[in-house]
Order: C-alpha cells, then structure tokens, then sequence
C-alpha cells in the first residue's frame, strides 16, 4: 500500500494551485500522477515544460515511445493513460497492445521507432546499432533520434514516479500485455 496521497489542490503550493487551474480548465481534471508531481514545488512545472516541449515527433509518434516504454518499465498508470490517449490519436486497441510490445506491423515507420524505444529502455541506452539502423532506414534522422531518447527519459520520470509512489490509477485501467494476443 502507498505511504502517498495524491494531494488536493489546498494541499500544493500557490504555483502548482494555478497549474492545477490550468488542467483542471484544459483536462477537466488533474491526473493523480501530475497532482503527485506537486509534493514538490517545482517538479510539476518542470515536468510539463519538458513534457511539452517542442519535438520533432508527431503526437502519434509521442504515444508510440510512451506506450512502449511504459511497457519496459511496467507502469500501469502511464499505460493507462496512454491507452487512452493513443485512442484519440488513432490507434485501436490491437495497435496500442502491439506498440506496447514494441513493433508495429501495421506501420513500417512506426514499428522502426517502436522497436527503438523499446531497446533504448532495455538497455537503459545503450541501444543496440542494427536497431539505430533500421530507425535511419525508415526515414527518420539524427535529430528525431535525439528526440526520442528525450522522449524515453520524460516518460520513465512519469514512469518512475508510479512505481514508487503507486498511487491509484484513474483513467480506464490497460489490460495486461500477457492476455493479447500478439
């Protein structure tokens, strides 16, 4: 059982008041993980900066890292809720199983980026050449590289986060990989 609350917004600094004004008003909610965030002063703001952060990566593209990434580290919570927003960017729910273990047969583009983000997390970077090579190959560059591994590293903050934290999950919870058949 988790020893953290997820704080309500009288419980947080008048800073991370206003962020939670700000998602509340965008999200109509503040997800019980950015609301974790707020035990600190500082690390909501930094997060969400990072996390919007200009990328070279579509949002599509976004969703295929965090999904496969979250599955490396095995955080419910982020695989909850980037099943849910995988949906809205597209993707059915065979996609996203599929993306969560790492490829994506249904795009060749997509599956080169899934399998990367999938070895950079295994290998805690030290990413295996011939799968730098099939990224390259599917037409993305140097630039979306570096892109990605940001990408890998903002979400096993989140990552992270979950599993030391376990707070409770409130978006519709991910089936297990196991039960899919891929």
């Amino acid at each position: 059982m988790s020893t953290f609350n997820v704080p309500t917004r009288d419980e947080v600094s008048a800073n991370n008041q206003a962020i939670f004004d700000n998602l509340n008003k965008a999200l109509g909610f503040v997800p019980n993980l950015y609301a974790t965030y707020a035990h600190s002063d500082t690390a909501l703001e930094n997060y969400l900066t990072f996390s919007n952060a200009k990328t070279s990566l579509s949002a599509k593209e976004k969703e295929v890292v965090n999904l496969a990434v979250s599955q490396v580290n095995e955080c419910i919570y982020c695989l909850s809720a980037h099943t849910a927003i995988g949906k809205m960017n597209g993707f059915t729910d065979e996609q996203i199983l599929e993306l969560r273990a790492g490829a994506a047969s249904f795009d060749s583009k997509l599956d080169a980026l899934a399998k990367l983000a999938k070895n950079i997390t295994e290998k805690r970077g030290k990413t295996d050449q011939n799968v730098i090579d099939n990224f390259f190959a599917a037409g993305y560059t140097k630039g979306n590289l570096i892109d990605t591994i940001s990408l890998v590293g903002d979400k096993t903050i989140s990552n992270y986060i979950h599993s030391t934290t376990q707070i409770p999950v409130d978006f519709p919870v991910a089936q297990p990989l196991e039960t899919a058949a891929i």
